[in-house]
């Protein structure tokens, strides 16, 4: 049944410009929370050269399921810095003992345990979600 047969055009331009309201409202705070998300880990990543900090990215999709942004970290070595390597490992499944290796910024040979977790990442999307609920309730959602 259609809100036109009881005669209310007036009615039915008010729910049509509600709901692109509404719309524009929802993507806004999408868009929001990724760029929160991607400052915010930025901002905790630890810097050494930058690369990790400037490979934090995100990307807004609008398509037939609705609105997403995509953050990603692309720097390959993250997952590291953000778990832990070695004996410092968050997940205990790290490499036992110490191991050498060769540091081309040093120009040497360094002995390790591993490396501490240096969070910067999940502590990041728990501040976006904060943020995206805040934002939903203050939209009525």
């Amino acid at each position: 049944m259609s809100i036109t047969r009881f005669g209310s055009k007036e009615l039915e331009r008010s729910l049509k410009k509600w709901s692109k309201d509404i719309e524009k409202e929802v993507k806004r705070i999408v868009d929001e929370t990724a760029i929160v998300i991607q400052n915010e880990a930025r901002a905790r990543a630890p810097v050494d050269s930058g690369y990790l900090r400037q490979s934090i990215t995100y990307v807004m999709d609008i398509d037939s399921l609705g609105y997403t942004a995509t953050i990603t970290v692309g720097a390959t070595y993250a997952p590291y810095i953000e778990w832990g390597t070695g004996k410092y490992s968050m997940h205990g499944n790290g490499r036992k003992g110490t191991w050498v290796y060769f540091d081309e910024k040093l120009g040497r040979f360094v002995v390790t345990a591993g490396q501490p977790p240096q969070p910067f990442w999940f502590d990041s999307i728990l501040v976006g979600r904060k943020h995206f609920l805040a934002e939903m309730k203050r939209l009525g959602a």
